[in-house]
């Protein structure tokens, strides 16, 4: 027979749990990294290690816009297709000005993201039309338009200058560039998220959005700005990634936004709003990375990639579900004692 006592104490691990599930997904982690190394011994090497966090690298920045979308109770699909026509403009542009220095570039790219996110703000925040529809309507649009400007061309290495294509393959203090640019926006988002006024509204309307109302959060406002900022990091992903694979394709990141929503949900965010954490969601694109890193090493069928992030979709939404449900009936149980 279980005493109350026993009760109190079950209730307080679910809250304790609820509250590090950055430290599930680090388990689950070493775990995985434990397995992988048994079947093969090149995993666990410094060099593949590094590869993982440069592969990893755009999927984090992508991600952390998506967590700030998901977190109003919102979902940006138009994401992949933004990195995309983002970064055949700045493709395109600099093959015919050589002289564009890098730096420009991933401000171009963070300028065209921001008018691109600005539209999915605009039809959502002001035009009431729900976010998966929207963001699919944009979706289509934004890749369209990627085969409109380039006429279904490619933008090759040897048309891009190379200091812009050092950019994302050189080191700076040792670290390989385009860690270095997920590390400086995980740090600045972690700021704005936990640290700012804007960022604890972000929390609140994806919390109950009525309740925000009422306590004076333009909601409206608040939903504008996770589109424009989570298109934004798409632009500038789009540039980094033109310039680690030397080329502006037509089909550039397509399916990227699945992995973007299953790294920001494995991490823990709350597919329904809320609640989650921007290093949870880093935890979670390291997983990704993992998981496709060992199935390519084990030698399974690129194939399976797709099947098994839907699985691990599935999977963290509904684990994500059942704790909630937990954590709302040890609350009224904490109440009612």
């Amino acid at each position: 027979m279980v005493t109350v006592s026993e009760e109190k104490k079950g209730r307080s691990l679910l809250l304790l749990f609820a509250g590090v599930r950055e430290m599930g997904i680090s388990v689950f982690i070493v775990f995985l990294i434990a397995a992988v190394s048994l079947r093969s011994p090149y995993f666990l090497t410094v060099d593949n290690l590094v590869y993982i966090l440069i592969d990893i690298a755009i999927l984090t920045i992508v991600a952390i816009g998506e967590t700030l979308v998901i977190l109003t109770r919102s979902i940006d699909l138009s994401v992949a297709s933004t990195l995309a026509l983002s970064g055949m403009i700045v493709g395109m542009t600099i093959s015919k000005h050589q002289g564009i220095p890098p730096a420009v570039a991933v401000l171009m790219g963070l300028a065209i993201g921001a008018v691109l996110g600005s539209v999915n703000g605009l039809l959502v925040a002001k035009g009431r039309i729900p976010p998966i529809i929207a963001t699919l309507g944009t979706l289509s649009i934004y890749r369209g338009l990627v085969f409109a400007i380039s006429g279904g061309a490619w933008v090759d290495a040897h048309e891009m200058p190379r200091p812009f294509v050092y950019l994302s393959k050189n080191t700076t203090l040792g670290i390989p560039n385009l860690v270095l640019f997920a590390i400086i926006v995980a740090i600045i988002f972690y700021y704005f998220l936990n640290h700012t006024r804007t960022g604890r509204e972000i929390y609140a309307v994806g919390s109950n959005p009525s309740a925000a109302r009422v306590v004076g959060i333009r909601v409206d406002r608040i939903l504008f700005l996770v589109y424009l900022l989570s298109g934004t990091l798409a632009g500038m992903a789009g540039v980094l990634w033109i310039s680690r694979y030397a080329s502006a394709q037509s089909d550039t990141a397509s399916g990227f936004e699945l992995q973007a929503i299953a790294a920001t949900v494995v991490g823990g965010v709350n597919i329904f709003g809320g609640s989650g954490t921007l290093p949870g969601v880093v935890l979670g694109s390291l997983l990704m990375g993992i998981i496709v890193n060992a199935l390519n090493l084990i030698r399974i069928s690129p194939f399976w990639k797709l099947a098994v992030q839907g699985f691990i979709i599935l999977l963290a939404v509904v684990s994500d579900a059942l704790l909630s449900r937990r954590l709302q009936q040890a609350g009224a149980s904490e109440g009612a004692s």
